[in-house]
């Protein structure tokens, strides 16, 4: 058994390199062959993934948060997997993608390499989505080793088109206040953790107006006053906020989460209760299910899995079953 070991340089501001070496020593014990990948950068990085792709291996596992699932989605992905459009790499601080997956019939992923996830980054919403183990490495080690022997886990993904370009997500596409906040928040050094970015949230709505959205779910139009709106097929962003406690990884479906325009104060008390996830009986909280999304805005940029995508219009559909996880 080889498997290629991703690391994210810069996960949990560098202490996931000792993580990554830790992960090699565990895979190895238990007999399987291991390829680490840790570069200075995730330009380097998704080269690496992608050669190491190439050569053949078994698994790709990632070391780090939601942004090296991110990594290794769209790696996993690749060109060949996204009839009509191209996967761009070099973009959102180089996560890229390589021809490593093909189509399946339905368009998703469908290729025989999975992706197992040993989280050390600060988010970890995929992970949580999961119910791996976070933070604790044997145990996300023994949950890889578990999970290949048993075959894994199908789950859908979403895909985004913005500017003739698609890329792969697992999470939540955020395109308003949230993004904003994660705009702000990549921006610092410090402080580290989640802390960072409930501060920064603190600090965007200082200043923040609601965005008037076009929007197009699974064909039907309408004009939207709205402070966010994410397109959801994980529950939570930001480290556990759960701003769709009710989504599934594989219904097939997206949850359209939209916060209607609120006023400042409105909007900092809805806040707090995403963490529970009793947010969602606030009169300005609106959740559906959907298979497709248009999003259009003036001066709005768009997050997915925690990385920049770019700015809006741009469509966003699940491909259902699309990806083999270790989980």
């Amino acid at each position: 058994m080889l498997i290629a070991l991703a690391v994210n340089p810069r996960a949990a501001f560098g202490r996931a390199r000792h993580a990554g070496r830790d992960a090699a020593a565990h895979f190895r014990a238990a007999g399987a062959d291991v390829l680490l990948l840790c570069e200075d950068s995730y330009a380097g990085l998704a080269r690496a993934v992608d050669r190491a792709l190439d050569s053949g291996v078994d698994a790709l596992v990632v070391v780090g948060g939601d942004g090296m699932v991110h990594l290794g989605l769209n790696a996993l992905a690749g060109a060949g997997a996204i009839p009509g459009a191209r996967v761009e790499a070099g973009v959102a601080d180089g996560a890229g993608a390589g021809p490593h997956a093909g189509a399946d019939a339905g368009g998703g992923i469908g290729g025989h390499v999975p992706l197992g996830i040993i989280p050390t980054g600060t988010g970890n919403d995929t992970a949580r989505a999961l119910g791996l183990p976070r933070h604790n490495l044997p145990a996300a080690c023994e949950r890889v080793l578990e999970s290949l022997a048993g075959g894994g886990r199908m789950i859908d993904a979403g895909r985004v088109t913005a500017g003739g370009t698609s890329r792969w997500f697992a999470g939540v596409v955020s395109a308003g206040f949230d993004a904003a906040v994660n705009e702000r928040a990549n921006a610092w050094r410090w402080p580290r953790g989640t802390i960072r970015y409930q501060l920064a949230m603190l600090r965007e709505l200082a200043s923040f107006r609601a965005i008037n959205y076009t929007v197009t779910a699974d064909g039907e139009c309408w004009q939207q006053g709205a402070m966010l709106i994410s397109v959801a097929n994980g529950q939570s962003i930001g480290g556990g906020m759960r701003i769709t406690p009710e989504a599934v990884l594989d219904d097939g479906l997206l949850d359209l989460f939209i916060v209607s325009r609120v006023s400042r104060t409105g909007l900092l008390a809805v806040f707090p209760k995403v963490f529970s996830g009793r947010h969602v009986d606030h009169p300005a909280v609106h959740l559906r299910r959907v298979r497709k999304v248009e999003l259009t805005a003036g001066n709005v940029v768009a997050y997915a899995d925690g990385e920049r995508i770019g700015a809006l219009p741009l469509t966003i559909e699940v491909v259902p079953r699309a990806l083999r996880v270790l989980a």
